[in-house]
């Protein structure tokens, strides 16, 4: 996915619709390559996400911004010293190109009137932010390139800035729709969407390719082979979406998987996929380009952070699982257990026909109602009497055996659920609080070694933050809380919740408890549904449709005595079958307008 400058063009307007002339109140770096600027203006406050990051450089108004380190690197710091109360006074856009300027009036430190730009340039693994003063001097920069990095373009502290070697491209705001498609026709030959992004400024290989889909009615054509009826529907195009960008008529939309999972974004409706892909249009560019950034700079934050931890729970489940199959395979055999006692029986009723040395013995099988013989292998070593004991002990040890292994495989199966259970807890953590959380429960149960020179550890230092549930309001205007972790589970089902509250959790899926607080009302069907969808979206089903979700009063919810955290029994309950809608989930916890 890459952010094309007609899409940089909606999001330029929208920063000046929302935040020209607002003061810089907060800012804040997450990561590395990622800026948060806190912008305050006459309708309240705004969070700007700048990311100069190679796999997701762009800028946007985010409601949900990112978990801020505990130090601040120096390239915050020195966005501190100089933007701290400086006015967004211009946005300005090179064109139609991936170079967005943001320019601040604010102070020096002598307290004279000074002016700074912050320069976002999208250009892939090039892609930078780089910081300004009011004479073009470089002041810093997220990624420095020095000459052994570049030597055409040099990004350095104390250097004055230079554009990026211009292509020659033409735009869709300067030029008519006839010298736009002049110019695309007498281009060197090939596929028609290739030759449109060559040549035109702005234009992403999607964006591209809906321009040659709709031109050539679905079918595949080169630029040289256009016909005049094709040549004028690329005309009719180009000058439709010049309008869109001259009218603010963005059509925000992002292309997704058919499980589910997001490819792309474009500003414009798209067409070209057919029944293949699904699109979803937002509201804005901002909203699209955080719903799309989310997940996926989630798992690689999570990645990042909690690498130690996925490959410990990774290892703890197939030693398990091992384990597991080793005890089933030993219960098989205990199975066989009575045709010992039987054997022994046999033995002990014939001992006048054994004689000790005899290796085997063909005697009437009494259990056989066909009244049948049986061969039975002896010790020569034993009496007659022995061979019958020895069959009996072997049948006592495997009866023992049987009720051991049924203990040790429904101990580890419990374990093995609570393993998949943190796992998905894992892979749901937005957040150093919830890392902590989840580290500190693997501590407490004997998981992870709270200190320790080498290996996997749990991390040292301040006592993490108290996580409180997440909370959503339904349309009913009931409270619905839902825990993050397997400790915060229990607190909340087991703790906090009063009797006759609904309890929801996905059947025989690993999840999230989520309660609904009934205070005594009856919790209508459409809370219900609705807190179902909740639960399997903070669940393993969360990529699935159609998730069964259990449903009961508190009171019917109990943890067994020594049971891992956020392992509890039910019997009474009924079930609802949900989707995990991300939109409707977002909507629900954008109701509750407390403190999350």
């Amino acid at each position: 996915m890459a952010l094309d400058g007609l899409f940089l063009h909606f999001i330029r307007r929208e920063i000046e619709a929302r935040a020209l002339g607002a003061r810089v109140e907060k800012i804040a770096q997450p990561t590395r390559e990622e800026l948060i600027l806190h912008l305050r203006g006459r309708e309240g406050g705004r969070r700007l996400l700048i990311s100069g990051g190679a796999m997701g450089p762009r800028i946007h108004f985010v409601a949900e911004p990112p978990e801020n380190p505990k130090t601040p690197p120096m390239f915050c710091m020195l966005l501190r010293k100089h933007l701290a109360g400086a006015r967004l006074a211009a946005v300005r856009q090179v064109g139609l190109d991936r170079i967005l300027m943001l320019d601040f009036e604010g102070a020096d430190e002598l307290g004279d009137p000074a002016a700074f730009t912050i320069i976002i340039e999208i250009m892939g693994r090039h892609s930078n932010v780089i910081v300004t003063d009011g004479e073009g001097k470089i002041l810093d920069a997220i990624r420095r390139v020095d000459i052994t990095t570049s030597r055409v373009r040099q990004v350095l502290p104390g250097m004055r800035y230079v554009l990026p070697p211009g292509q020659d491209k033409l735009s869709l705001l300067e030029k008519s729709p006839e010298e736009l498609v002049a110019r695309i026709k007498s281009a060197k030959e090939q596929e028609l969407s290739k030759a449109i992004s060559d040549n035109l400024e702005g234009f992403s290989a999607l964006t591209a390719r809906e321009a040659a889909f709709y031109t050539g009615r679905g079918a595949e054509i080169t630029n040289t082979a256009m016909t005049d009826e094709q040549a004028g529907r690329l005309g009719f195009y180009f000058r439709d979406a010049a309008g869109a960008l001259q009218e603010e008529r963005p059509a925000p939309t992002m292309v997704l998987e058919p499980d589910g999972r997001p490819r792309d974004v474009c500003c414009f409706a798209v067409r070209q996929y057919g029944a293949a892909m699904l699109t979803r249009e937002y509201p804005d560019c901002s909203v699209l380009l955080e719903r799309f950034y989310q997940d996926r700079d989630r798992a690689e934050r999570l990645r990042q952070r909690s690498g130690d931890l996925l490959n410990l729970l990774a290892s703890t489940s197939d030693r398990i699982a091992r384990k597991l199959a080793s005890q089933r395979e030993e219960l098989i055999a205990c199975k066989d257990r009575d045709r010992l006692r039987e054997r022994g029986d046999i033995i002990s009723a014939n001992l006048y026909a054994i004689q000790k040395g005899d290796n085997s013995a063909t005697l009437q099988n009494f259990y056989d109602e066909a009244g049948g013989e049986v061969t039975i292998e002896l010790d020569p070593m034993l009496t007659p009497a022995q061979n019958a004991q020895r069959c009996y002990g072997l049948y006592r040890k495997a009866d023992t055996a049987e009720k051991h292994l049924t203990r040790l495989i429904a101990e580890g199966e419990r374990e093995l659920e609570y393993v998949d259970s943190v796992f998905d807890a894992l892979t749901r953590a937005d957040g150093e609080a919830e890392l902590s959380a989840i580290r500190g429960e693997l501590a407490a149960s004997g998981y992870l070694r709270r200190a320790s020179k080498g290996g996997v550890s749990a991390k040292s230092g301040p006592k993490p933050q108290k996580l409180t549930p997440l909370r959503f309001v339904s349309s009913d205007g009931f409270l619905i809380l839902c825990g993050r972790n397997n400790i915060q589970n229990d607190r909340l089902t087991i703790k906090e919740s009063e009797k006759t509250d609904l309890w929801l959790h996905t059947q025989k899926i690993p999840g999230s408890h989520v309660i609904v607080e009934a205070k005594g009302r009856q919790v209508p069907d459409s809370t219900i549904e609705q807190a179902a969808a909740i639960a399997a979206f903070h669940s393993k089903g969360r990529g699935s449709s159609r998730v069964p979700v259990d449903y009961t009063q508190v009171r019917n919810v109990r943890k067994p005595a020594g049971a891992k955290p956020g392992m509890v029994i039910y019997e009474t309950y009924r079930t609802v079958i949900a989707d995990p809608d991300e939109e409707l989930v977002r909507s629900l916890r954008d109701n509750y307008t407390g403190p999350q």
